[in-house]
């Protein structure tokens, strides 16, 4: 825990060092879930990118992942007999194929995240308005950082 006499770089430290720890954290909660729904955490995420971005291919799916197509064909082969996707024709280009969630099936994740968005939110509740704009701030930059940093890992393996 920081006091006011900590330098910015002993502040800057210690938050490189908790954002380790809270990923690490995040990684073994949603491996836990998974485990709880019968789905390794690959196939976890495959369906919360599809709740977030909505509808794509298994081509688009597998680019945002950085999945090669037959990991990608693997997992969503294991969500459909799950039940947890259906792969639909695209009305557009009966060619393609567009992958949707199933929302019924989703209903079964609700409460398994009950318990940490409650304990999010009594937190953040903590926070002024200005405190919870910085943490949203870092947040959204984090995880733009991370996104580029993981594409440019995937591009230098394409060249190796």
């Amino acid at each position: 825990m920081s006091t006011r006499q900590d330098s910015k770089q002993d502040l800057v430290q210690a938050i490189s060092t908790a954002s380790q720890i809270f990923s690490t954290s995040t990684v073994l909660f949603h491996t836990a879930l998974a485990d709880r729904l019968g789905l390794n955490t690959t196939d976890h995420k495959c369906i919360d990118i599809l709740m977030r971005r909505g509808p794509m291919t298994a081509g688009q799916l597998a680019e945002v992942t950085g999945l090669t197509t037959g990991s990608i064909t693997t997992a969503l082969d294991r969500l459909e007999k799950a039940n947890f996707i259906k792969r639909v024709a695209d009305p557009n280009d009966r060619r393609k194929v567009i992958l949707e969630v199933i929302p019924d099936r989703l209903s079964e994740m609700v409460p398994l995240f009950e318990g940490l968005v409650g304990a999010y939110t009594r937190m953040l509740d903590e926070y002024s308005e200005n405190e919870l704009r910085l943490i949203l701030d870092y947040l959204n930059k984090t995880v733009q950082i991370t996104d580029e940093q993981a594409q440019r890992l995937r591009d230098q393996g394409k060249k190796g």
